[in-house]
């Protein structure tokens, strides 16, 4: 008896590239708009001048990680800020479980980044080497000529390039675009941007040229997710099967059936960016471009049939149609209680921060009791408290601010290093001062454990107050 063992089959499956076919229509058009707009503000943001005096980078939108600040026009986050920050992911979370929850992938078909710099690779592919059919035998052809060797190497230069800028757009984010442009040219720019320019730029190389609809449907997590925040209400792409079926050719048509609409075309699958056939019903993969929707319905007017054989739709408008009612009207499968909950949740995390934003002020202190020891006796008898005093000042010139104490007239104040009760803090920036509260021996806050007290800073070029309140240790006898 023989002891070798079968081989195993594979369960491996070679990638077969997609190359969907170029189509015209209501839904391409608005991809190339998105398309145009997308990449118009990732590009040119950056470059976005906004002047905020001497002391402050021209640059409308920078995320300046040096001084741990974000600029965005006339917004400036601090540090202590990132609360708007925070604010802004969870806007953005609820965006999507919005948009998911009306219309499906809709995000992923129109907005993702993946789906618009893919977008952008297949149309410079497709100007190289010509549409789906060309291109198909290019890919199938086993010899390696000069011409495929041309055209192969004038698109992968020029999805180079797009890389590059791809890259170098992002670090333009982090510093002024103007002189880190000078910088990298001239070999004096620091060098995480330039890991950072090669790091972007191979992936975008790889992921908008090479991988496509695979980072969609193995890399991306939201589409094992999405399911949850759709329901039969939610509109998706999908295929009137009801009316389309038998398909021509089919096994029923020869047996004498009367044929659908569909006639087995294959323009909605030669056209998907994934590469999948939508009249097989909803699948994972589809990203709700709706390409397919574009192919069909302009095959349909050519055969003198109805548009929207492959359209968006919900599975209540399948019931109802089969039924041989007619569908809900789109905007009640828009607005249903699930939409409403997130908008009203999207509007309330927004309005919450425009208000967090119009009331701050330009100034601002942070106080730290130093507790080590908790208070000094003085030799008269006096007891001090010390505290670190972090004092902002978010305007573009110096001001002077002048510190006062409140909540029993028989604490003083006086600052480290100056006489009197007022320091500069320079423009746009945030000083440490050393601050001493002091208690007289025979007054109450001299004997008492905790006394509550109340620092207050004041800017006296314009009157704009802040405070903090805080705790004054006394003797407890």
């Amino acid at each position: 008896m023989s002891d070798t063992q079968p081989d195993a089959p594979s369960l491996y499956a070679a990638r077969e590239p997609v190359f969907p076919k170029k189509v015209y229509g209501r839904f391409r058009n608005l991809k190339w708009l998105i398309m145009i707009f997308t990449l118009g503000v990732y590009y040119l943001t950056p470059w976005i001048r906004w002047d905020r005096g001497p002391n402050l980078p021209d640059q409308a939108v920078l995320v300046d990680l040096a001084n741990r600040r974000f600029f965005f026009f006339w917004i400036e986050i601090w540090p202590h800020e990132f609360y708007f920050i925070a604010g802004l992911l969870v806007m953005a979370g609820l965006g999507l479980f919005l948009f998911t929850s009306a219309l499906g992938r809709v995000w992923c078909g129109y907005a993702c980044p993946q789906t618009v710099w893919t977008d952008l690779f297949i149309l410079v592919e497709r100007w190289v080497e010509g549409d789906r059919n060309a291109r198909l035998r290019l890919h199938r052809q086993k010899k390696l000529d000069f011409r495929k060797v041309r055209l192969r190497m004038t698109k992968w230069i020029a999805w180079l390039l797009i890389a590059v800028a791809t890259g170098g757009a992002w670090v333009f984010y982090f510093t002024d675009a103007p002189t880190l442009l000078i910088d990298l040219f001239t070999l004096n720019a620091h060098p995480v941007a330039y890991t950072t320019i090669a790091v972007l730029t191979g992936t975008t190389f790889f992921f908008g040229g090479f991988a496509r609809e695979q980072i969609c449907i193995y890399a991306c997590p939201w589409p094992r997710i999405q399911a949850a925040m759709m329901d039969e209400d939610t509109l998706v792409v999908g295929y009137r099967e009801w009316r389309g079926e038998p398909r021509k050719n089919s096994d029923e048509v020869k047996a004498g059936e009367t044929q659908g609409d569909c006639i087995d075309c294959m323009a909605c699958v030669n056209v998907c960016p994934v590469g999948i056939d939508i009249r097989d019903g909803q699948q994972l993969e589809c990203i709700t471009c709706a390409l397919c929707i574009d192919a069909c319905d302009d095959i349909m007017e050519k055969i003198g049939k109805p548009r929207g054989l492959i359209d968006y739709m919900a599975l209540t408008d399948e019931q109802n149609e089969r039924a041989g009612n007619a569908p809900k009207p789109i905007i009640r499968h828009i607005l249903r209680p699930r939409t409403i909950l997130y908008t009203a949740l999207w509007s309330l995390v927004g309005f919450g921060l425009l208000f967090a934003l119009f009331i701050r002020s330009d100034i601002d202190m942070t106080v730290a009791p130093v507790r080590n020891p908790t208070f000094v006796t003085l030799s008269d008898g006096t007891i001090r408290n010390v505290y670190e005093v972090r004092l902002r000042n978010k305007h573009g010139e110096d001001r002077p601010f002048r510190m006062t104490v409140s909540g029993d007239p028989a604490i003083r104040i006086q600052l480290e290093g100056t006489p009197y009760g007022a320091v500069t803090v320079p423009a746009d920036s945030t000083m440490l001062q050393r601050v001493y509260l002091m208690a007289p021996p025979s007054s109450e806050p001299a004997h008492s454990e905790r006394t509550e007290v109340r620092l207050w800073v004041e800017d006296t070029s314009n009157g704009e107050r802040a405070y903090q309140d805080t705790i004054f240790n006394g003797r407890d006898n």
